[in-house]
């Protein structure tokens, strides 16, 4: 028993070894596939489109909502206080600093992040990316490298827009629902925002950008390896959806707390 234990043990590390080895890998060929000659500029805005611009409704639509909510349960706590006045500040730095880049990624890995994994995994398991080889096309180049690309142009893009929609809905909800004095709303927002705050969040959606890219990538081109215990075909690829959406959110959370530790 001890030693079947053991055994186990051994697999599920060498397992983790090769898995972070294919990642590593993959991620590196997907950086340096983009600065090959003929870059692939009609696919990179292609992806930006996909990514960045079908994105903007939920994005807008989480924001303002967030920006609202935070307004008024920061309202309800600082006006026992007496300190109603700093409202815009706390939602401003509160959206700028942690929620617009953490929801922001959280929110395309949902919409793009998981249709990008099933889509590869679906040239994956209809030997599509072997087709590629077979004509003598890099098939990381063909299927990562655009999104990749994509996914670092789109995300401090709508991180700021989540941003601004967020601070938005906090002065609906702040100035026009609970009659906080909107031109005290607005110098606080400006007052307390800072250049460094702006960049950190911009550095955080950079990180995340590449995370849900990579991973939601990786796990479609080996969806075949991921469903080799559950079986081929549609399994895997929904296997593969899956792991890419929830491996995505966890290391978002877990590198914005790392991010967070060095930008402190």
């Amino acid at each position: 028993m001890f030693k079947e234990r053991i055994e186990k043990l051994g697999l599920a590390a060498i397992e983790g070894t090769r898995s972070i080895g294919r990642i590593s890998i993959f991620f590196f060929q997907g950086i340096c596939r983009n600065f090959v000659p003929f870059v692939q500029i009609s696919k990179i805005m292609e992806q930006v489109w996909f990514i960045g611009a079908k994105s903007m409704f939920v994005i807008v639509l989480t924001a303002i909502f967030t920006g609202m909510v935070l307004g008024l349960q920061g309202y309800y706590t600082l006006v026992d206080y007496g300190s109603e006045a700093t409202l815009g500040s706390a939602v401003a730095m509160t959206l700028i600093r942690e929620l617009g880049p953490v929801l922001s990624a959280i929110m395309i890995a949902a919409r793009a992040g998981s249709a990008m994994a099933a889509e590869i995994g679906v040239m994956r398991i209809s030997e599509q990316i072997d087709a590629l080889k077979t004509m003598d096309i890099h098939p990381v180049r063909f299927t990562f490298s655009p999104r990749l690309a994509g996914s670092i142009i789109s995300f401090p893009l709508l991180t700021a827009l989540f941003d601004v929609t967020g601070i938005f809905g906090g002065f609906l909800s702040g100035v026009m629902m609970l009659g906080v004095n909107r031109y005290i709303y607005m110098d606080r927002v400006i007052q307390s925002i800072d250049l460094a705050d702006v960049a950190g969040g911009f550095v955080k959606a950079l990180v995340f950008g590449v995370i849900v890219s990579t991973m939601c990538c990786y796990k479609g081109f080996f969806a075949h390896i991921s469903g080799a215990q559950a079986g081929q075909g549609a399994k895997s690829v929904s296997l593969a959806t899956t792991n890419a959406v929830v491996n995505s959110c966890i290391l978002i959370l877990i590198s914005d707390y790392i991010i967070t530790f060095f930008l402190v």
